[in-house]
């Protein structure tokens, strides 16, 4: 009588543990379940969410549209709070083309500490890049620009990572699997995964790039000033176990 109420109970709570790691942390198989940032866990991220760290008094402006980014200086802002394992949507639209932009996870707290005007911190970044920017750089630096892409790359700057294949030429970043961005003036939907050390991007409901093995994995969340103005919209996050 014992053993098989033991059996029912352990029975009951996989099945419980199933269903909320299906609720919480999406297979890649399904992405869809909680992509659109709606269902329990989810809130909405606005102003006092964040606190600037190296940009001017104008660079960021809230209103109810969203957030407005100059692009002037090149810096970021912060959570106000750091994050270990959680869910994030963020749209964006560059105003500009060959804009250039990102969003960082698990930003170190040293690297953030006294960060100078025009330099970005260690963490990873999960690219916001127009598609115009490969030829502006091309005809700029006179170079190839296949070390990058338009598309969503997600890499570690200064930090540990080891990339989703396909990869950069030198290995270091994760290059998209797919082309799923869209141009100026166009909204595009990113969902970022980030759970136990692991990030990975989706793209306008396609899953992209990411990465494993992170060090550190938990930190704060940025977003970047970059040179071109870029605007944000309907950030929210849903933290996990």
């Amino acid at each position: 009588m014992h053993k098989n109420l033991l059996y029912i109970l352990i029975e009951a709570a996989a099945a419980w543990l199933a269903a909320a790691t299906a609720a919480w942390c999406d297979e890649p198989a399904r992405p869809m379940a909680c992509i659109d940032g709606t269902g329990e866990g989810w809130r909405e991220m606005g102003r006092d969410d964040f606190a600037d760290v190296n940009c001017d008094p104008d660079t960021w402006s809230w209103s109810t549209a969203g957030l407005h980014c100059t692009g002037q200086p090149v810096g970021v802002i912060r959570t106000k709070k750091q994050y270990t394992n959680f869910e994030l949507v963020v749209e964006w639209r560059h105003l500009r083309s060959g804009g250039n932009s990102g969003v960082f996870v698990w930003a170190s707290e040293s690297s953030l500490k006294d960060l100078p005007k025009g330099k970005l911190p260690d963490g990873i970044e999960v690219q916001v890049l127009d598609h115009g920017f490969t030829e502006q750089y091309e005809k700029q630096t006179g170079k190839k620009g296949d070390w990058f892409t338009t598309n969503g790359d997600v890499f570690p700057v200064r930090v540990k990572m080891t990339p989703f294949p396909p990869l950069s030429p030198d290995g270091s970043r994760s290059f998209p699997k797919e082309k799923r961005s869209k141009g100026i003036d166009q909204w595009n939907h990113y969902y970022v995964r980030a759970i136990n050390g692991e990030v990975r991007l989706w793209v306008n409901g396609g899953e992209v790039s990411g990465g494993t093995g992170c060090d550190p994995k938990s930190g704060f969340l940025c977003l970047e000033s970059e040179g071109a103005p870029i605007d944000f919209r309907n950030l929210r996050i849903r933290e996990l176990p």
